[in-house]
C-alpha cells in the first residue's frame, strides 16, 4: 500500500513538470479509420498500354502496345506501324503467316518512323532451305520497312525464322539497334542494322549479318554473300559458302570461313583473328594483321601489307604467308608455294615449303627457312643477317649479301650462296658446293661429296673449306689466312695465296708466307 502510493505521487509530480506525460497512458479507439489506401501504382499508371487482340493491326498513334496471344495471318503484314514513339511488346507470343506467296512482313515500319522499340517475341514463317533454294509460305520479311528509312529503332529479344527475303532489315547509319536476336532460314538478308550485338543469323541466302558495328555475333550465308559484314566487328564469326566469311574494316577477335575463291576473313585491320578457306582463296587478307592466323586449302594462308606475330598455311600451291613486311611470323606451304614471302622485310620469321622456297624476302633478319624438296630454304634479294636456310635437295640459303648465316643442302644444291659477300657464314652440301660467294670472309664451307667446300669467285679471307672428294677451298684470285682440306681431292686452289694452306695439297700460282 505504501509502495503504490509512492508510485502514484511520483507520476503526479512528473506530469506537473511535463504536461505531455499526462497523456501517455490515455486509452484511444482501436478501430481502424478505414481500409488502407493503395501504395503501388498500376501498370497503366506506369506505362499506359494498349492490347493487340486481333490481326492484322495498324499502330497509328504513339504509345505502348502489347500482344495478348499468338496470332496467324494468311496474307499481308501482321502489324503495321505508321506512328513514331511506339513501343511494341510481343509479350513472348508469336506472329506467324501461312500466305502461299509471301508478300507481307511480321512487323512493317511505314513512313520513316522514329523512336521505335520492338521486343520479346517470335516471328515465324514456313520458308525452308533445300537444294540451294528458299521456298515456302509465310512472311516475306520478319521486321522490315517501306518508304523512308527508319531511325532510332531498337529490336531486342525477337526471334525470326522462315522468311523469304529478309529477317530483320532496318538499314545502316540511322541509329538502328538489333540485340539478342536469332534469325534462321532467311532467303535474302538475315540481319541488316546499324548496330548488331549478341545476335545470330544462320542459313541466309545473301548476307547473314550486315552492320556498321557488330559484336558477339555469328552469321552464316549459304550463297556467295557475306557471312558477316561490318565496319567494326568484335568477337564475331562469319561463314559463307562462296563469299567472304567475315569482311570488316576493323576486325578484332574474329573468325571467317568460306569455300570460295576470295578471302575467308578480309579486313583493313585484323587483330587476334583467324580465317579458314576450304577453297582457293586466302585464309586471311588484311592491310595490317596482328596476332592472326590464316589457312587455305590451295590458296594463300595469310596475306597482309604488314604482318605482326602472324601465321599462315597453304595446303596447296599458295604462299603460307605473304606480306610486304613480316615480323615474328610463320608461314607454311604444303605444296609448291613459298612458306613465307615478304616483299620487303622479314624479321624473326620462319617459313617452310614442301617443295618451294621456305622464305623469300628482300631483307631478312634472324629468320629460318626450310624446303622439304628442291626449293631454296631461304632466299633473300639483298641482305640476310643471322639467318638459317636448309633444303632437302635444293639450295639451303641464297642471298645477295649474307652476314652470320647458315645454309644447308641435303642433296646436290649449294649450302649457302651469296652473290656478292658472305661474312661469318657456314655452308654445307651433301654433294654440291658447301658455300659459294664472290667475296668470302671468316666463313666455313663443307661438301660431303665432290663439290667445293668453299667457292670464292674473287677473294677468300680467314676461311676454311672441306670437301670429301672435290676441292676444299677455291678462290679465283686471292686467298688470305685460309685453309682447305679434301680427302681425295685438292685442299686449296687459288691464283694468289698468303698465309694459307691445303691438305693434302694445294694449287697456287703465287704464294706468300707459305711453304
Amino acid at each position: 500500500m505504501k509502495n503504490r502510493l509512492s508510485a502514484t505521487l511520483t507520476l503526479v509530480l512528473l506530469s506537473t513538470l511535463n504536461p505531455q506525460l499526462s497523456t501517455v497512458f490515455a486509452q484511444g479507439s482501436l478501430t481502424p479509420p478505414g481500409a488502407p489506401a493503395p501504395t503501388m501504382k498500376s501498370l497503366d499508371q506506369i506505362e499506359a498500354r494498349t492490347p493487340i487482340s486481333s490481326l492484322p493491326y495498324t499502330i497509328s498513334t504513339p504509345g505502348s502496345y502489347y500482344l495478348t496471344s499468338s496470332f496467324n495471318v494468311n496474307s499481308g503484314s501482321a502489324i503495321t506501324i505508321t506512328a513514331s514513339q511506339v513501343t511494341l511488346d510481343l509479350n513472348g507470343f508469336t506472329l506467324s503467316s501461312t500466305e502461299a506467296t509471301p508478300t507481307g512482313a511480321g512487323i512493317l515500319l511505314a513512313g520513316g518512323n522514329s523512336d521505335i522499340t520492338i521486343r520479346n517475341g517470335h516471328i515465324t514463317g514456313g520458308v525452308t532451305y533445300s537444294g540451294g533454294n528458299y521456298t515456302g509460305s509465310g512472311f516475306a520479311a520478319g521486321i522490315y520497312y517501306s518508304g523512308s528509312t527508319p531511325f532510332n529503332v531498337r529490336v531486342s529479344g525477337v526471334s525470326v525464322s522462315g522468311c523469304l527475303t529478309y529477317g530483320i532489315f532496318l538499314f545502316l547509319g540511322n541509329a538502328t539497334i538489333v540485340e539478342s536476336c536469332p534469325v534462321f532460314n532467311s532467303g535474302g538478308y538475315g540481319i541488316y542494322a546499324s548496330t548488331v550485338s549478341r545476335s545470330t543469323a544462320s542459313q541466309c541466302g545473301i548476307a547473314a549479318i550486315v552492320a556498321d558495328i557488330a559484336s558477339d555475333c555469328y552469321g552464316l550465308s549459304t550463297g556467295s554473300g557475306y557471312g558477316l559484314f561490318a565496319i567494326t566487328a568484335n568477337n564475331c564469326r562469319g561463314q559463307s559458302s562462296g563469299g567472304n566469311g567475315l569482311y570488316a574494316y576493323n576486325a578484332d577477335n574474329c573468325y571467317g570461313q568460306t569455300a570460295g575463291g576470295i578471302p575467308a576473313l578480309e579486313a583493313n585491320t585484323a587483330n587476334n583473328s583467324q580465317g579458314y578457306n576450304t577453297g582457293s582463296g586466302d585464309g586471311v587478307s588484311a592491310v595490317a594483321a596482328n596476332n592472326c592466323s590464316g589457312n587455305s586449302a590451295t590458296g594463300g594462308g595469310l596475306s597482309a601489307n604488314n604482318a605482326e606475330n602472324c601465321s599462315g598455311q597453304s595446303g596447296g600451291g599458295g604462299n603460307g604467308l605473304f606480306a610486304v613486311t613480316a615480323n615474328n611470323c610463320q608461314g607454311q606451304s604444303l605444296g609448291s608455294g613459298t612458306g613465307l614471302y615478304a616483299v620487303q622485310t622479314a624479321t624473326g620469321c620462319y617459313g617452310y615449303s614442301a617443295s618451294g622456297s621456305g622464305i623469300d624476302a628482300d631483307l631478312v633478319n634472324n629468320c629460318n627457312g626450310q624446303s622439304g624438296g628442291g626449293g631454296i630454304g631461304l632466299l633473300a634479294g639483298q641482305l640476310a643477317t643471322g639467318c638459317n636456310g636448309s633444303s632437302a635437295t635444293g639450295g639451303g640459303l641464297s642471298v645477295n649479301n649474307a652476314e652470320n648465316c647458315n645454309g644447308q643442302s641435303g642433296g646436290g644444291g649449294t649450302g649457302l650462296t651469296a652473290i656478292q659477300t658472305a661474312n661469318g657464314c657456314y655452308g654445307y652440301s651433301a654433294s654440291g658446293f658447301g658455300l659459294a660467294a664472290n667475296l668470302v670472309n671468316n666463313c666455313v664451307g663443307q661438301s660431303g661429296g665432290g663439290g667445293y667446300g668453299i667457292y670464292a669467285d674473287q677473294i677468300a679471307t680467314s676461311s676454311s673449306g672441306t670437301s670429301y672428294s672435290g676441292t676444299g677451298l677455291y678462290a679465283k684470285y686471292i686467298v688470305t689466312a685460309c685453309g682447305g682440306f679434301s680427302t681425295t681431292g685438292t685442299g686449296l686452289q687459288a691464283a694468289d695465296a698468303t698465309s694459307s694452306g691445303g691438305i693434302p695439297n694445294y694449287s697456287v700460282t703465287y704464294k706468300y708466307s707459305m711453304p
